[in-house]
């Protein structure tokens, strides 16, 4: 019966054709837009966590409450042997100290007096140590314009918008002015190695990165780091294994003390839970549109499709073929052209996803005045779910459309089927 069946499909075009077709283009939207958000959307969470959030983020319960204005007299004391212990208890996460601050930039003419200045966002990272991966997970060498990167104390990066307006080229020297841990006012003096953009107004409008040791050393703040991050080694965030690192570190501290370290996962901060939220129900909603809007059309196909084979029904129910078995067999056929369209659509989907994998499209310019990090470009991802999520309205769409459409079958009448077959 089914080989019977599957030639039937192949030597009559006409009940096969214009379903596949169906069933392969949405079958190959949903394949790419799910790479699409898996991609986009997941290098946008990404990007926020290597920046700003982590996958999962250490600091005392006072800076926490206090975290927009960065309060480094708030900030983690003993840091190394802290950094220790949380390697040790978690090792699936690479942990990386760092040190917020904001100040001014004076530059000085060639008397020393103040040629320009401008209030500035800075970031203490470790920029020195051969283990640190630091300078990969910010994308901080390929981000340089002009100079060099960072190769010895005293030396800092500065975005590139930023040096422009303020006038200072690599090789200049800078003062920065702030304020160091314990409140009193903090001057020194960087030799600017080099400039960067990184594709986004917020960071390109004022930002200065210099190593953590020079950070300590300026805002007095030694073996002390405002926050201290962690990134699985998977490079990508594990939403349900962060939280359960964060609840089980946090059961063990001290809730009535404002300076025990406290940790929160990626979801935990900034309105980063629904945009993770956002990213994982997308695929979901993609895959519920594209089944309605499929079965809607495979129904319309299967209406047209079978009032040119109510010959054939009236002769195969004529002969005494019960209605449960001519309806089971074009549930069949269903099947198999649901599978065909799935498979084709998939391969023509997972296609057009690698070909936006590597470089992907450049959106710089639609960037320009977000305040959050996004990609400066869309770029596809593939994963092993994008290999069977089209089999899912593909299959499902052709199987309801199709039991919709043979509905029909048990509204024949017996004393119809004479008449038709006469005439």
């Amino acid at each position: 019966m089914i080989r019977f069946l599957i030639k039937g499909l192949y030597y009559d075009k006409s009940r096969s054709r214009l379903p596949i077709i169906v069933v392969a283009i949405g079958v190959m939207l949903a394949v790419f837009l799910n790479a699409y958000i898996t991609g986009f959307m997941g290098e946008t969470v990404e990007l926020n966590a290597r920046f700003a959030n982590g996958h999962v983020k250490v600091m005392t319960k006072a800076y926490a409450e206090n975290e927009s204005q960065l309060p480094n007299d708030l900030a983690l004391t003993e840091v190394t042997a802290l950094k220790k212990e949380l390697s040790e208890r978690f090792p699936e996460l690479d942990w990386a100290a760092r040190i917020q601050f904001g100040g001014l930039v004076d530059v000085p003419d060639e008397n020393g007096e103040t040629l320009s200045q401008g209030p500035t966002t800075g970031m203490g990272i470790d920029l020195l140590s051969s283990e640190s991966m630091e300078i990969e997970r910010l994308n901080i060498r390929e981000s340089i314009v002009r100079g060099r990167m960072v190769q010895q104390p005293g030396e800092a990066l500065l975005a590139e918008e930023f040096s422009r307006k303020l006038g200072v080229n690599p090789g200049d020297e800078f003062t920065l002015i702030s304020t160091t841990m314990h409140g009193s006012m903090s001057l020194y003096n960087f030799k600017l190695a080099g400039t960067l953009s990184f594709g986004n107004e917020a960071m390109d409008r004022g930002s200065i990165i210099v190593d953590i040791e020079d950070a300590r050393t300026a805002l007095d703040m030694d073996d002390a780091a405002g926050i201290l991050l962690g990134i699985f080694d998977t490079g990508f965030y594990d939403d349900e294994r962060a939280l359960e690192i964060a609840y089980t570190f946090n059961a063990g501290m001290d809730d009535e003390d404002e300076y025990a370290p406290v940790m929160k996962s990626l979801t935990q901060q900034s309105g980063m839970g629904q945009l993770v939220e956002v990213t994982e129900k997308w695929s979901v909603y993609i895959i519920a549109i594209f089944i309605v809007a499929m079965a809607l059309v495979l129904w319309n196909a299967g209406l047209l499709g079978g009032l040119r084979r109510y010959g054939e029904f009236g002769v195969r129910l004529a002969m005494g073929e019960e209605k449960d078995h001519l309806y089971r067999t074009l549930i069949y056929e269903s099947v198999f052209i649901g599978l065909t369209g799935s498979i084709i659509g998939t391969a023509l989907g997972l296609f057009a996803a690698s070909l936006l994998q590597g470089d992907g499209i450049d959106i710089t310019g639609m960037m320009e005045g977000s305040a959050m990090l996004y990609p400066s470009a869309i770029r596809t991802r593939i994963t092993p779910t994008d290999y069977y999520i089209g089999f899912i309205p593909g299959l499902l769409s052709t199987i309801v459309g199709t039991m919709l459409a043979g509905l029909g079958i048990y509204k024949r009448k017996t004393s119809q089927l004479f008449k038709e077959l006469e005439a």
